[in-house]
């Protein structure tokens, strides 16, 4: 583009704007859009501020707890259980993601893989699982009806005022003009996106990668520009304002409101997944098989209890150096483990099998690529939540496992057998508290900037094409343009 093309699109950008102060309605837009930006972000950042802190409280207090026991049997301890909190990332400030969904803290014990809970959308009313007021939220869904608002009559407005045919008269072509109107509307989108990137830099303070944060914000950049062009071609094709408007409320409707639902739907139609029910009674058919970890006369355990005895070179389990119900326990959970996280990751494999499935129609919705572009950037995707899950568990099973081991080397095997007997045999069946100090210290992390970022690549890419689409598409109409 020459330098006098480009002054030519500055002095349409500049007129656009004149027409923008002259009009309440474009200013009211935008001051609407932009109190809605800086609010969300503030309320969001205050409201994850004091999560963080809350959970950090909380895992401190559930820690203490723990340890705090008196002196008891080893096994009690292991149905006490524990619990694990994950804080959330800096940028979750900004689109809390799938956290708000699947729950934010993990209850550990023997025996059992329990769920996440705590989760803010199972907490909430049913109006707040329409969209709660996050940054995300107002720029992925908001901000595009906003600059439909702003921006529909772009061109279809010099057409009825009949000063289209003026302008091309006077020398500025019909890519000119486009470009003009785009500029304007492109300073819209940097108003807009200013408050979101502000807010992103300052997570860099609190530990974020600066590439995360530069990924953030250009993905949402070219999110809104792809609006813009969509505005831009809507405005050209049409003669009449009332068109152009009819048709971007139309295509929003379906970009942002019909097409997310349908990729869930039809991610879950193409990758069926098992039941809650029905994975808990299969699981606890699977668990039959390996014998009742609490009864050491389980048949399960026989071919287990002569390997021991062999392993000794003793005759019965009375003569063994360490305590068999202990071991029994130990060998026990071990096995129900490797069962559940069989079962775990079916499920997460189909959890992530049907959110591939959904992010395909980023390519025919520019709201499904930065919902996932998003989320995979700030750490608040499936891959981050199921890494909180295989880490958790990974805790769960050396908690009980240390409370086995325990059980195993610290409580004689004859006092463990008769601990019912009466008051004394209890308090001898039981072990000192000191033997409580075998928690891990938990901190999750989200995954490195770089492999956020790799996995941010189609959504990316997703976005680029559809700016390449529908800048083609307007050099065709500019072109015409009469």
């Amino acid at each position: 583009m020459s330098i006098n093309n480009f002054s030519k699109v500055v002095i349409v950008a500049k007129d656009e704007w004149r027409y923008w102060l002259r009009s309440k309605l474009a200013m009211t837009v935008l001051a609407i859009g932009l109190l809605l930006t800086l609010s969300s972000v503030v309320v969001t950042a205050i409201t994850m501020h004091e999560l963080s802190h809350a959970r950090h409280e909380l895992q401190t207090t559930s820690d203490k707890s723990f340890v705090d026991q008196p002196d008891r049997h080893p096994h009690r301890m292991v149905h006490y259980g524990h619990y694990a909190f994950r804080t959330p990332s800096p940028l979750s400030t900004l689109d809390p993601g799938i956290d708000a969904y699947t729950g934010n803290s993990i209850f550990l014990e023997g025996h059992r893989q329990n769920s996440a809970m705590f989760a803010d959308q199972r907490q909430g009313t049913a109006l707040t699982k329409l969209g709660s007021l996050t940054p995300a939220f107002i720029v992925q869904t908001l901000a595009p009806l906003l600059l439909i608002l702003i921006g529909y009559s772009s061109i279809s407005r010099e057409r009825e005022l009949q000063t289209l045919s003026y302008l091309l008269a006077q020398g500025t072509s019909g890519i000119t003009l486009i470009a003009g109107k785009g500029l304007a509307l492109l300073s819209v989108v940097g108003l807009i996106i200013a408050p979101l990137a502000v807010s992103a830099l300052f997570t860099v303070s609190a530990g974020e990668s600066l590439l995360a944060v530069t990924s953030f914000v250009v993905g949402y950049a070219l999110y809104l520009t792809v609006w813009v062009l969509l505005i831009l071609l809507a405005s050209s094709v049409f003669s009449k304002n009332s068109g152009s408007f009819t048709a971007l409320a139309f295509i929003w409707i379906l970009l942002c409101i019909v097409m997310p639902r349908v990729a869930s739907t039809t991610a879950a139609t193409a990758v069926p997944s098992t039941g809650k029910i029905e994975t808990d009674f299969a699981v606890k058919a699977e668990l039959r098989k390996l014998g009742d970890g609490h009864n050491t006369n389980d048949p399960a355990f026989k071919q287990f209890k002569q390997s021991l005895l062999e392993k000794y070179n003793v005759n019965s389990i009375d003569e063994l150096p360490v305590n068999f119900r202990g071991l029994v326990a130990s060998e026990s959970e071990a096995k129900q483990t490797d069962v559940l996280n069989q079962f775990a990751e079916q499920r997460m494999h189909a959890e992530l099998k049907q959110t591939q499935v959904s992010r395909y129609f980023g390519w025919i919705s520019p709201m499904v690529a930065i919902r996932s572009l998003s989320m995979i950037v700030v750490g608040t995707s499936i891959e981050t939540h199921h890494r909180f899950l295989r880490e958790t568990e990974q805790l769960r099973f050396d908690f009980v496992q240390g409370l086995n081991k325990v059980h195993i080397e610290k409580l004689n095997y004859q006092d463990d057998m008769n601990r019912n007997a009466n008051a004394a045999a209890t308090q001898k069946a039981r072990v000192s508290a000191d033997n409580w100090k075998i928690l891990q210290e938990f901190n999750f992390t989200v995954d490195s900037a770089n492999i956020r970022t790799q996995r941010s690549v189609p959504a990316f890419l997703q976005l680029l094409l559809w700016i390449a689409v529908l800048v083609g598409s307007i050099k065709f109409v500019g072109k015409r343009l009469s």
